[in-house]
């Protein structure tokens, strides 16, 4: 843990930004990119969920698309989560 009393410590200039706004940038479209496959992947899981409650032959659908992207959402948040606390570390 760093402390302000640590003389070891580099504590960085809170004046000092930590990313540059290109880096930003390119935060910000991983970021939109990672909420649109998101909200696309729980927007087909509550309209197969729906028809599912209809007509069951659906449900084997429905599984079917969540197995296929439920993994894609979470190596999506897993690189943006790397991404970002790469720049954090480098920043400290």
């Amino acid at each position: 843990m760093i402390t302000a009393n640590d003389p070891a410590s580099t504590l960085m200039d809170p004046n000092e930004p930590l990313l540059t706004r290109s880096e930003l940038e390119a935060l910000h479209t991983k970021y939109r990119e990672m909420k649109h496959a998101i909200n696309n992947m729980f927007a087909v899981t509550m309209a197969l969920s729906e028809l599912g409650q209809r007509n069951p032959a659906h449900l084997e659908r429905l599984a079917k698309a969540v197995l296929e992207r439920s993994p894609i959402v979470v190596g999506q948040l897993s690189e943006f989560g790397d991404q970002l606390g790469a720049k954090l570390k480098a920043g400290s």
